[in-house]
């Protein structure tokens, strides 16, 4: 009787939780792939709480995180979290992550190699440039003996210790690397952009990220948002089996898995 009478308050619970959000309006920005595609499948979700999903779509890794303090967004959907919290830190922005939705492994590609063993002294290879992601990528061609770097979290090309290969390092905005490929020999690319440009990690990787990486892609909301009704029903949303079977069939294929 007991076990009845709380499955009972928490039915109630969770029922006067939809009962608030129902009205809801939420504007969420979002990077192209994959996240504009697992929104629009939260979108649909969203409906039977009484939400209005408003999809905002950014091309950069900046502008995002302002509008949302701004309050031009209610909620974003693009970043890992070490890049939440760097530029949280570095901006003093009172953001914070509700919901680990999926991972993209970093990997590097190329058109004119298809191997390591094909690099050749002097070659240049092309990171991308905001601090998360460049350490990132440093530390992936360390694992395999490109390089060496110092210690610490936001390392950059200056934190080199030894490179061994004499290659040469670009660092060019993450969206900007694929169209880049053709002027260096290889580049370090989020999993996103480089699908964007027809390049699966499964084929065309030539090292790449192990799916255990600390870098999940979160959706984040304001500080004192977090708590609200609409935001709940977006966490339900984009933490559903529905999304998990979506990353599933159609994401794991290109590299990406879900994080939930």
């Amino acid at each position: 009787m007991k076990q009845v009478f709380l499955i009972l308050i928490l039915a109630a619970y969770l029922a006067g939780n939809a009962a608030l959000a129902f009205g809801a309006k939420l504007t969420v920005g979002v990077t192209p792939f994959p996240h504009k595609d697992i929104m629009l499948i939260v979108k649909d979700l969203l409906v039977k709480d009484g939400v209005t999903l408003d999809i905002r779509e950014f091309s950069d890794y900046v502008q995002p995180n302002l509008a949302l303090a701004d309050k031009a967004l209610d909620a974003n959907f693009f970043q890992h979290i070490p890049y939440l919290e760097n530029m949280v830190k570095e901006k003093g922005l009172n953001l914070a992550w509700v919901a680990k939705v999926h991972i993209e492994p970093l990997g590097l590609y190329s058109r004119k190699i298809k191997k390591l063993d094909e690099l050749q002294k002097g070659n240049s290879l092309a990171l991308p440039n905001d601090p998360t992601n460049e350490a990132r990528a440093l530390r992936l061609l360390e694992k395999y003996a490109l390089v060496t770097v110092k210690p610490g979290d936001l390392v950059t090309v200056r934190d080199i210790n030894a490179n061994p290969r004499g290659l040469k390092f670009v660092e060019v905005e993450a969206a900007q690397l694929p169209r880049i490929l053709q002027d260096v020999q290889a580049a370090v690319i989020n999993t996103n952009f480089a699908a964007e440009a027809g390049l699966l990690p499964a084929r065309d990787a030539i090292i790449i990220e192990d799916k255990d990486s600390p870098y999940a892609n979160v959706v984040v909301v304001r500080g004192e948002d977090v708590e609200t009704p609409a935001v709940k029903a977006l966490i339900r949303a984009v933490n559903s089996p529905e999304v998990k079977a979506y990353i599933e069939k159609e994401l794991v294929p290109k590299g990406i898995v879900p994080a939930f």
